[in-house]
């Protein structure tokens, strides 16, 4: 289980193959699809699969645009710290996504985004930092957040398309943690066991610190219902009644503590 004073900590190799492994499986489900599949709607607002795509790409392609301006003096941010942040600049994501959409073919999108991720991030330095939207951060810290971006959206894209958008498991595995990690972080405390099995475990919410023994409070349920869930997906409620969660002790309601995305 992760400390609550220290950072978990990823591998920088494969967090990489794990970008490029998902956007791949992206861009084979994307491959299939017609104008007609285009231009459905998804669960995100009033974009369409056309911007959904485009912000997959722009996910990817925002790494070598960071890394072509300079580098800022000192790191001010992380991964739980993105993770908490991202809301604040939604109108701004909103209105590049669109641009974005508006002007490219969304298979060729997805394709230069690849290579032009895996060519720079070759020789990039795994503690450059870079200057995000939501502050400076390493570039390692900084590929973890595109793990869940991808991760987050692909799920997304096979609910707008009913196309199954395969998971590569390292990119699942991040993106549970960092989402794990943050609800410890924006719900601090020893009361509450979040189990996310084969992943994730952490502990969470004020109260009575478990130590040994069975947990008094414990949440269990599957990475992609997390995902869901940490995500404003699917609510609590929701969860409960259709999805594989369960929730044991007079603690264990998460709800006044999701999403943690935002």
């Amino acid at each position: 289980m992760p400390s609550r004073a220290r950072a978990r900590s990823y591998d920088p190799a494969k967090t990489r193959t794990a970008v490029i492994a998902q956007l791949r499986r992206v861009r084979e489900a994307v491959g299939g699809l017609d104008e007609t599949g285009l231009d459905a709607p998804t669960r995100l607002g009033d974009w369409t699969v056309r911007e959904l795509i485009a912000h997959l790409g722009m996910a990817v392609r925002s790494v070598v645009r960071l890394l072509e301006q300079p580098a800022p003096p000192a790191r001010q941010t992380t991964v739980t710290g993105w993770a908490t942040a991202t809301d604040a600049h939604a109108d701004r994501i909103d209105a590049d996504t669109r641009a974005l959409a508006a002007g490219a073919d969304p298979g060729e999108l997805l394709e230069r985004a690849e290579e032009r991720f895996a060519e720079t991030t070759s020789v990039a330095p795994g503690d450059r930092l870079l200057a995000t939207r939501v502050g400076a951060m390493r570039l390692d810290d900084y590929l973890v957040t595109r793990c869940v971006e991808l991760v987050v959206h692909a799920d997304d894209l096979t609910a707008a398309t009913g196309v199954p958008v395969a998971h590569d498991r390292q990119a699942l595995a991040t993106a549970t943690r960092v989402l794990a990690d943050a609800l410890a972080a924006k719900a601090p405390g020893g009361s509450v066991e979040v189990r996310i099995p084969p992943f994730a475990v952490v502990q969470c919410v004020e109260g009575p610190r478990h130590t040994r023994g069975t947990p008094p409070n414990v949440v269990e349920t599957d990475p992609l219902t997390w995902l869901r869930l940490a995500t404003g997906r699917l609510t609590w409620a929701e969860a409960l009644e259709s999805a594989p969660l369960t929730a044991s002790g007079d603690r264990a309601d998460l709800s006044a503590h999701l999403p943690v995305l935002g």
